[in-house]
C-alpha cells in the first residue's frame, strides 16, 4: 500500500513556527522563595517549564533518576509542608518471583533558598537479588524566566565534572551538583552518574542529591527567616475553609522574600513560577489580606516599596514621583508579546492608591503610630502623585497609557493585552480610566485625610473634598444602563466612551466609599447573576460578553483574590446574603484543588463541570490566592478593627455552613483575638482587654 504524504495546513505550519508557553495543571511545584521546583507527577524534570529554579533562573532543566532498561512505574506521590514532596516508583520486573512488585525507588525532595535536596532510597522486598545500574542524568540551561515563559528553548550548557558530581558556570550563576556516596561512573559531555547496585532480599540503599545555586551578586531578594504572622487556627467540625487556611499558611511562608536593603523587612512574592518578586499590586492586597494574623508583613511591605517609591520621571521606566513600582527583576524581561520591561518598571495605575490604602488600613490593626508617621512623608508623596501624574489628560478621572510602546498596554490587575473590552469584543483603546482604579484612588484619598488628621499634619479636608469630587464624577460618568437596569461600565476609553462589559471590576467598586447603598446594591445584583458567579467563583467577564472565554486570562476565568475582594466588598457594604455563596463557591473550589487555589482558573459553570478546570499556565501558589483565605474568614465573620480607637467589629451570625468553629490566630494590635460560632452560628469574639466590641447583622 502505497504512503499518503499530508500537506501540512497554513494553521499547522503557523503553530510549528511559533513557541508556545508552557503548561503547568499537571506539574508538581514547591516553593523555598527564592527558589523553586517544578516537576512531572511523578517528580522527573524534563520539559516544558520542568526545573529548579533560583532567583528567575532555572538552575537544572533536567533531572531523571532511574535504571537502563528497566520501566519506571510512579505509584505515589506525597506532599508535605514547606517544600517537602517525596515520590514513590516500582522498578518493573527487578527481583520479582510473582506479579507482585518487589523493587521500589522512593524520590524524597527537600527544598531550600538556593538548595535542593534529593534523598534516594532504592528497597528490595523481594526474594531474588535485585542487580542494576542506578542512573542519575541532570542537565543546566540558566534559561531566564521571560524565556521559559514564552516557551523558548535555551540550550543546555556543558558542566565540568567533579569527583562526587557536576558543576556549571554561566557568568556571575554557579551551580554545584553533589552526591553521597560519590558516584562509581561520570560522564559529564551528557551529565549522567550511575552507581552500579546488587540489593539482598530485604536490603536497602540510599544517597543523597545535592544541588546548590549561587550568583556572585547575592540574590535580588533573599529568602525570611522568620514568619511575620500568626498561624491561623480553624477548629472544631471539620471544614474546608479550615484546610485551605492551613495550606494557604504553608504556601504563603514559602512565596516569603526580604528587602537587602532592610533584612527585616519581608514581603511575598507574587507566585511562581512566573512571578516570583516584589509585585507592588500583588504583594499590597496579599499583605491587606493577612492584617488580621498581624501588622508585620504589611509594615514590610509598604517600607520595601517606600524605599523604590519614583523620585523623577523617566518615561522609558514610567518612574514619577510619588509612584509606587509595578515589579522588580534582576534583568530586562523580553515578554511573548513584544514587550520589554526595565528591571525596575513603573508600569500600574494601581498600585500607588493602594499602598496608601494598606497603610492607613495596617494602622487600624494596630501598626505602632511610630511606624505609621515615619512613613507619612511617603504617603504624602504618594498623594502627590494622585493629584498632578495621575491623570495627564485633566479630566478628573486616573487613567493609563504605555508611552513607551514596549511596556504593558494594559496597566490594572487585567494587565493582557485583550484584558479591557466593549461588549461587543472591541478592545478599549488607551488611555484607559479603569473603574476599580476610580474606587481605589477614593478609599485612599478618604483613607489618608483620616491619617493626615490623626498626626496632625495639613491636609486632611482638601483630600476629603477632592474624593467628594472624583465621586460625584464617577456617578456622572460610569454608569451605563441596559435591559437589567444600570450598572458601573468598566472603564473609560480614550475617547471617554463607557467600556460597557459587565466584569469582575464591580466587586472592587464596594466598600471602598464610591458607591452608595442604592448602587452598592446594583452591583451585588450584577455579581451574584450566572453570567458571572459561575458557582466556583466570579468570571473576571460576563457570559454573554463577544469574546468571553472561560480560559481566557481575563476574558472569562475565575481568579480567587478578585472573588475574594468582591466578598470581601459586599461584607463591608453590609450585603452579607450576597457575599456568602460568592464565599462558598471559592471554598468549593479550594477543596477540588487540594486546598491550594491557584491564580486563576476557567469560568466554566459548575453545572458543566462538578469540579472547576485548571488554567494550564496558572502560577500555584500564588500569594493572593492564598491570602484570600484570610480575607473570606475575615468578611464571613464581619470583622474590622480600628485599633487606635480599641474597638472591633464582628457579625451577629455567620452564614449556614460555619456553625460550631473556633477561629484563633487573629491579632489586633500584636494581641490575641478568638471567634466562636455556636451550632446555630451566633458569633461570640474575645477580644483583648480595653478592646469594645461591637455585633452587628
Amino acid at each position: 500500500m502505497e504512503a499518503t504524504v499530508k500537506t501540512p495546513t497554513e494553521n499547522e505550519e503557523t503553530m510549528s513556527a511559533i513557541e508556545l508557553q508552557p503548561f503547568l495543571h499537571d506539574a508538581r511545584l514547591s516553593v523555598a522563595a527564592p527558589s523553586f521546583c517544578a516537576a512531572r507527577p511523578d517528580g522527573r524534570i524534563t520539559e516544558g517549564a520542568d526545573g529548579f529554579y533560583h532567583g528567575d533562573r532555572r538552575i537544572l532543566s533536567r533531572l531523571e533518576v532511574g535504571a537502563p532498561g528497566v520501566p519506571n512505574a510512579p505509584v505515589a506521590t506525597v506532599d508535605a509542608p514547606d517544600g517537602h514532596t517525596a515520590f514513590v516508583t516500582v522498578l518493573r520486573g527487578l527481583a520479582e518471583r510473582t506479579a507482585d512488585p518487589a523493587t521500589t525507588l522512593e524520590r524524597r525532595r527537600d527544598l531550600h533558598p538556593g538548595r535542593l535536596v534529593e534523598r534516594y532510597t532504592l528497597h528490595n522486598a523481594g526474594a531474588l537479588p535485585a542487580r542494576l545500574r542506578l542512573e542519575i542524568r541532570a542537565e543546566s540551561d540558566f534559561a531566564t524566566m521571560d524565556t521559559v515563559k514564552a516557551g523558548r528553548t535555551a540550550t543546555p550548557l556543558t558542566p565540568t565534572g567533579e569527583d562526587d558530581g557536576l558543576r556549571w558556570t554561566d557568568g556571575p550563576l554557579t551551580a554545584a551538583l553533589t552526591l553521597t556516596p560519590a558516584p562509581h561512573h561520570r560522564d559529564a559531555a551528557t551529565g549522567t552518574l550511575g552507581y552500579d547496585l546488587e540489593l539482598a532480599p530485604g536490603q536497602s540503599w540510599q544517597a543523597v542529591l545535592q544541588c546548590t545555586a549561587e550568583h556572585r551578586d547575592g540574590d535580588l531578594f533573599p529568602a525570611a527567616a522568620t514568619t511575620p504572622w500568626s498561624t491561623p487556627e480553624v477548629t472544631g467540625r471539620d471544614h474546608h475553609l479550615a484546610h485551605w487556611l492551613t495550606r494557604s499558611h504553608h504556601d504563603l511562608r514559602g512565596l516569603l522574600l526580604t528587602d537587602p536593603l532592610r533584612p527585616a523587612d519581608t514581603f511575598l512574592g507574587a507566585g511562581a513560577p512566573w512571578f516570583l518578586t516584589l509585585f507592588g499590586r500583588d504583594s499590597l492586597w496579599a499583605a491587606r489580606m493577612m492584617l488580621p494574623l498581624g501588622t508585620e508583613l504589611a509594615a514590610g511591605t509598604l517600607r520595601t516599596l517606600a524605599r523604590r517609591q519614583g523620585r523623577r520621571v523617566d518615561p522609558a521606566t514610567e518612574e514619577q514621583p510619588g509612584k509606587i513600582l509595578h515589579e522588580v527583576r534582576r534583568a530586562e524581561q523580553h515578554l511573548d508579546t513584544g514587550s520589554h520591561l526595565p528591571p525596575s518598571y513603573y508600569g500600574t495605575a494601581d498600585a500607588t492608591p493602594l499602598w496608601l490604602v494598606l497603610l492607613h488600613d495596617a494602622w487600624r490593626w494596630g501598626l505602632p503610630a511610630e511606624q505609621v508617621e515615619e512613613l507619612l512623608p511617603n504617603a504624602e508623596a504618594a498623594l502627590g502623585w494622585l493629584e498632578r501624574y495621575a491623570d495627564p489628560d485633566g479630566d478628573g478621572f486616573l487613567e493609563y497609557v504605555d508611552s513607551t510602546g514596549r511596556g504593558l498596554s494594559n496597566q490594572g490587575w487585567k494587565d493582557s493585552s485583550d484584558g479591557i473590552r466593549f461588549r461587543d469584543g472591541r478592545i478599549a483603546a488607551a488611555p484607559i480610566a479603569l473603574s476599580e482604579v476610580q474606587a481605589y484612588a477614593h478609599e485612599a484619598a478618604v483613607k489618608s485625610a483620616d491619617l493626615l488628621e490623626a498626626f496632625g499634619r495639613p491636609g486632611a479636608e482638601r483630600w476629603r473634598q477632592w474624593a467628594e469630587r472624583l465621586r460625584e464624577r464617577f456617578r456622572d460618568r460610569f454608569w451605563a444602563q441596559d435591559e437589567d437596569g444600570r450598572y458601573p461600565v468598566v472603564a473609560l476609553d480614550r475617547d471617554k466612551r463607557p467600556v460597557d462589559s459587565i466584569a469582575s471590576n464591580l466587586g472592587h467598586l464596594l466598600g471602598t466609599g464610591l458607591l452608595d447603598a442604592e448602587e452598592s446594591a446594583l452591583v451585588a445584583r450584577r455579581l451574584t447573576a450566572p453570567g458571572l458567579d459561575g458557582g466556583f467563583g466570579l468570571r473576571t467577564l460576563d457570559a454573554a460578553t463577544a469574546g468571553f472565554n472561560p480560559l481566557g486570562y481575563h476574558t472569562g476565568s475565575v481568579w480567587p483574590h478578585d472573588s475574594a475582594i468582591a466578598v470581601y466588598g459586599l461584607a463591608r457594604a453590609g450585603l452579607h446574603q450576597a457575599a456568602a455563596p460568592l464565599a462558598a463557591g471559592l471554598v468549593r473550589a479550594a477543596a477540588a484543588f487540594d486546598h491550594r487555589l491557584p491564580e486563576l482558573y476557567a469560568g466554566y459553570p459548575r453545572a458543566q463541570y462538578a469540579r472547576p478546570v485548571p488554567y494550564p499556565a496558572s502560577c500555584r501558589p500564588q500569594a493572593w490566592a492564598a491570602a484570600a483565605a484570610v480575607l473570606v474568614l475575615q468578611a464571613l465573620l464581619g470583622l474590622a478593627a480600628d485599633a487606635p480607637n480599641r474597638r472591633l467589629w464582628v457579625r451577629e451570625r455567620v452564614p449556614a455552613g460555619y456553625e460550631s468553629l473556633r477561629i484563633g490566630g487573629l491579632t489586633v494590635a500584636g494581641l490575641p483575638v478568638e471567634a466562636e460560632t455556636d451550632h446555630t452560628g451566633a458569633v461570640r469574639l474575645r477580644a483583648p482587654e480595653g478592646f469594645t466590641v461591637t455585633t452587628v447583622r
